[in-house]
């Protein structure tokens, strides 16, 4: 018996430390993935929230933030890096940006039959304030939009069963 539970003991420290290692790795969501730009730092002034974006996808279903921001009215960069290896037909991720009050649970049911435009539901364009396009494992889409109202945007992965674990808010002040 007291075999037993030292194998046992063995056993689970090892799967602590596979997990463990698996989650610093998957989970940057401590970095900060806004990118700011600063004009003038010797005039001692905070550097203003930048309208230069980029977030991360990787193959364990998570983007590396949950919260964007942004400034209203000006111009927004987002760039969708997939920091993964899986290929997009198994792993593939985009990010789509919806207009408030936009039924989330709802519109990922319609992304789900619409492979052929990459999960982006035709129907639901009024929905759709930007997207980025379907991306696998190292690859990357940059787009640009303005959001002129201030307000949360809810943005979401539509690649079949990533919402769940992909998604987050856009906040424009």
């Amino acid at each position: 018996m007291n075999k037993k539970i030292k194998i046992s003991i063995v056993a689970l420290m090892g799967f602590l430390v596979i997990t463990s290692c698996g989650k610093k790795e998957a989970n940057p969501a401590d970095q900060s993935t806004e990118i700011n730009e600063t004009t003038s730092e010797s005039e001692g002034q905070e550097a203003a929230v930048s309208n230069v974006l980029v977030i991360e996808g990787n193959d364990q279903m998570q983007f590396s933030t949950n919260e964007l921001k942004a400034v209203a009215g000006k111009p927004i960069t987002l760039t969708l890096k997939h920091v993964g290896k899986i290929p997009k037909e198994a792993m593939g991720h985009n990010l789509v940006i919806l207009q408030e009050g936009t039924d989330e649970a709802a519109f990922a049911a319609k992304a789900i039959t619409a492979k052929e435009t990459d999960y982006i539901p035709a129907s639901e364009k009024s929905s759709i304030v930007a997207h980025t396009k379907l991306i696998g494992g190292g690859e990357e889409d940059t787009i640009e939009f303005t959001i002129d109202k201030k307000g949360t945007y809810n943005f979401l992965c539509t690649f079949p069963g990533h919402v769940a674990m992909m998604k987050g808010v856009l906040i424009v002040e």
